[in-house]
Order: C-alpha cells, then sequence, then structure tokens
C-alpha cells in the first residue's frame, strides 16, 4: 500500500501517522521526494481500513500495490535512487562506466587495464575473481588471489572494483571489494541474497538467463527485505532460440525496468552479444533506452585471454564507445 501525504505536513503529524501505521505491525518506508512524501506500506496491509486513511486531512490518496515487489517498485519510491560508491554515483542521470577483464590474470594485466580504462573514462573496475564457468574443465579464477590483485590495482588507480561472490563461504573475503556483483546464475540463490541483504554493500545484480523482470525484481526484493537498499539491476541479456549471438539483449527491459523501479539499470552488452563487433552498437543502445551505467569488458590482448577473449574490447575501443555514450546522453537529454 501506498500513502501519500500532502505537501505542508509537518514532521510531527507525519510521525503521529507512521507511529499509528507501525502500531498496526506494519513497516513504513519513507520516501521524501522534492514534490511529496511518499509511505511504502510493507505487510499485512488487508487490516487497513483505505478509507480511513484517506480521510485524514493530511494524506492526499491511498492506492493498494497489486505487484509481489514493494521495497523495489517506484510506486514506493517515486524519485530514482542514486548509489554513491567512494564518491561515484550511479542512477538519475549519473552514467556510470564499468570495464576490465573478465578475469584476473595476473598483477601485470589488471593493474595495466584499470589505469588504460580509467583514462579512457570508466569510473569502476570490474575483474572476475571467481569464475563461474560451464565447463568444469574451463578457467575458474584466482580466487582469493585475484581479490588481492583487484585491490592492489584500485591503490594503484584509486577506482572502486566490482566483482562476484559465488559462494556464501567467500563473503569475508569481500571486506574491501565496492560492489558485489551477483551472477546470472546465482539470481535466484535466495540464501545468498539474504545474506546480501544483511550488509551495507552496494550489490549489481544480474538477471538470469531465463528470468522474467518480474523474477528479477523480485531477487532485488530479498536483498532489501534485509535491509540492503544499494541494489542495482544489470540486463545481461536472456537465452532465446537466436544462436547467431551468446544471449539476446533485451533492450525493451531497460525501458521497462525505469517505469517499474527506481532502482540504477545497469547494461552489459559484452556478455549480451558474446562478439565483440556487437558490444558497441548495444551499448549504445542500452543508453539511449535509459540504463544508467555500462559494464563492458576490456581485455589489452583479447585473443590470449584466459577467459571471454571474444567478447572483449581493446582499451581503445572502449574510449570510442565512451565518447559515443556520453554523446547519446546528451542527446536523450535535449542538450543536443
Amino acid at each position: 500500500m501506498v500513502v501519500v501525504v500532502k505537501k505542508g505536513t509537518n514532521e510531527q503529524q507525519l510521525s503521529h501517522l507512521v507511529d499509528w501505521l507501525r502500531s498496526m505491525n506494519i513497516d513504513v518506508q519513507t520516501s521524501e521526494g522534492q514534490y511529496e512524501t511518499v509511505l511504502g506500506l510493507i505487510g499485512d496491509t488487508s487490516r487497513i481500513d483505505m478509507d480511513l486513511i484517506s480521510g485524514l486531512d493530511i494524506v492526499d490518496s491511498v492506492t493498494r500495490i497489486t505487484e509481489p515487489y514493494k521495497s523495489a517498485n517506484r510506486k514506493f519510491h517515486p524519485d530514482d535512487t542514486v548509489i554513491d560508491v567512494c564518491g561515484h554515483k550511479i542512477g538519475d542521470g549519473n552514467l556510470a562506466y564499468i570495464a576490465g577483464p573478465c578475469s584476473v590474470e595476473s598483477p601485470a594485466q589488471i593493474t595495466s587495464i584499470a589505469k588504460e580504462v580509467k583514462e579512457a573514462g570508466a569510473a569502476f573496475l570490474r575483474g572476475g575473481a571467481f569464475k563461474p564457468r560451464t565447463s568444469p574443465y574451463a578457467f575458474q579464477g584466482m580466487g582469493a588471489e585475484g581479490l588481492r590483485l583487484l585491490e592492489t590495482a584500485k591503490k594503484e588507480t584509486g577506482m572502486p572494483i566490482v566483482t562476484e561472490i559465488m559462494d556464501l563461504r567467500h563473503l569475508d573475503l569481500f571486506e574491501n571489494v565496492d560492489v558485489i556483483q551477483v551472477g546470472a546464475r546465482n539470481m535466484q540463490n535466495f540464501e545468498l541474497l539474504k545474506e546480501l541483504g544483511k550488509t551495507d554493500k552496494p550489490i549489481l545484480l544480474k538477471r538470469g538467463l531465463s528470468a522474467t523482470m518480474e523474477e528479477l525484481l523480485m531477487s532485488a526484493e530479498y536483498i532489501m527485505a534485509g535491509g540492503n537498499s544499494k541494489v542495482m539491476l544489470c540486463e545481461r541479456g536472456i537465452r532465446t532460440f537466436e544462436p547467431y549471438t551468446r544471449n539476446t539483449m533485451d533492450i525493451s527491459a531497460i525501458a521497462l525496468l525505469k517505469e517499474k523501479t527506481h532502482l540504477p539499470i545497469i547494461a552489459d552488452p559484452s556478455h549480451a552479444a558474446g562478439i565483440s563487433r556487437l558490444v558497441r552498437p548495444l551499448a549504445l543502445a542500452a543508453v539511449a533506452a535509459g540504463a544508467d551505467g555500462l559494464m563492458i569488458e576490456v581485455h589489452n590482448d583479447p585473443k590470449h585471454a584466459l577467459c571471454d577473449g571474444p567478447q572483449a574490447l581493446t582499451p581503445p575501443q572502449f574510449a570510442q564507445v565512451v565518447r559515443e555514450a556520453e554523446a547519446i546522453k546528451q542527446v536523450m537529454r535535449g542538450n543536443i
């Protein structure tokens, strides 16, 4: 249920209303926007008399929410959420660039790429330390040593790091990770999501290979229900009958999710395409559709990459994407 409070309501009146609602074992989330204050009521709201609340002098309107996701719902939180990571803002028009190799391979490799993508415009360094692979014989990542190398690259460049967690047992190792990524295969690992909900770290939640948008939002709800509101959603392509690309990039999901949720939406054209030459057009399309950020795999020697070389851009190619994405952003804002 959503209660919109009239403009000009004083703090004491608002506090009395919130206290009264909470006395009925209802969790109340307050969202103060530029023009209105919205109270999101979570719990068994069937016992609440809508007519009684709507009749209060300070209440403008009352609406029941039919969608199963509450905290992630834009109706609960009309304004875009902005997540601040080490001084870099994501959301509400702040286009974030997250770039780096699929996997950490060596100290020289990760530090060199970090410096190059930062110069090209990236604010965040991505790199896999623990790698989920379809084949048990493929390179699985460097594990804890990979995390240490990412931290070294962060010290060298000042870039916050984004890397994937695969197992709850590894959570303690992620103390110095700035953004924890939940991969597509773990989108519905609910025990993992619950634990991440108890942390205060930003979470980058990737859409599952065959997940609907509502299922993605419900996974975000698991994290937010635990108390962590710093969630970003990532569209990384879904599995369809089309064999020409690794996955099918769902551009429509970006635009629709912007309507459904206040959470930032990140696009990952690298995993969607699986082909480096398609990364650029998909990235630009994602920005035009309203994405709040791009997550792109960049490698200084894609042909010899230990993981996903065919979809990686070189640093100069990534720099071109950033320049063109910035131009698209200005067009969408009406500045050109």
